[in-house]
């Protein structure tokens, strides 16, 4: 018999190191959106803005077009 010299033992460390990302990308992100800093700073704003447009001139009048009478 001929000797193999592959080994399974590849899948099992990838499965260890995704879950060890996703815990890494979770954390990171859970104190990112608690500390405020995707949230905007964690502080109230107020914006107060007032605009005042000027009123539009009165249009002038127009006769309304005469229909054609059909033949």
């Amino acid at each position: 018999m001929s000797e193999s010299s592959s080994s399974g033992g590849g899948s099992g460390m990838g499965v260890i190191v995704g879950v060890l990302l996703v815990l890494v990308i979770a954390v990171v992100g859970f104190f990112a959106f608690n500390s405020g800093l995707l949230s905007g700073g964690g502080s109230t704003k107020k914006v107060d803005v007032n605009i005042s447009a000027p009123s539009l001139p009165s249009a002038p009048s127009v006769p309304a077009p005469s229909v054609p009478t059909p033949k």
